[in-house]
């Protein structure tokens, strides 16, 4: 059973939405840099990302401590980052310089 777009949670339809970008830029620019594309989604998705971790303003509050400073908010972005990289199918390749074969 498929489930619709709609269906998704949004999470995941978010993510969905950044491939389908670089895809879709990758397919309009057939001569463009595969890697300028993913960096500037990623420099994107990090401002983006910043923007909705500012704190609300009120220093006792107890749901903002944990983005209260610039260096707590990028320590929680780089543990989001470092966790999704390592989820990802293309995490490990065959080809990795430390790829071992049996």
């Amino acid at each position: 059973m498929t489930t619709s777009d709609n269906e998704k949670p949004l999470f995941d339809r978010a993510a969905d939405e950044a491939v389908a970008l670089g895809n879709r830029l990758l397919q309009d620019e057939p001569d463009a840099d595969a890697w300028e594309i993913a960096s500037g989604l990623l420099a994107g998705v990090v401002h983006f990302w910043l923007y909705t971790r500012q704190p609300c303003g009120d220093p006792g509050c107890e749901s903002c401590v944990e983005v209260s400073t610039a260096e707590w908010r990028l320590r929680h972005l780089l543990d989001e980052a470092r966790r999704f990289a390592e989820e990802s199918d293309y995490y490990h390749t065959p080809r990795d310089a430390n790829a071992g074969t049996a």
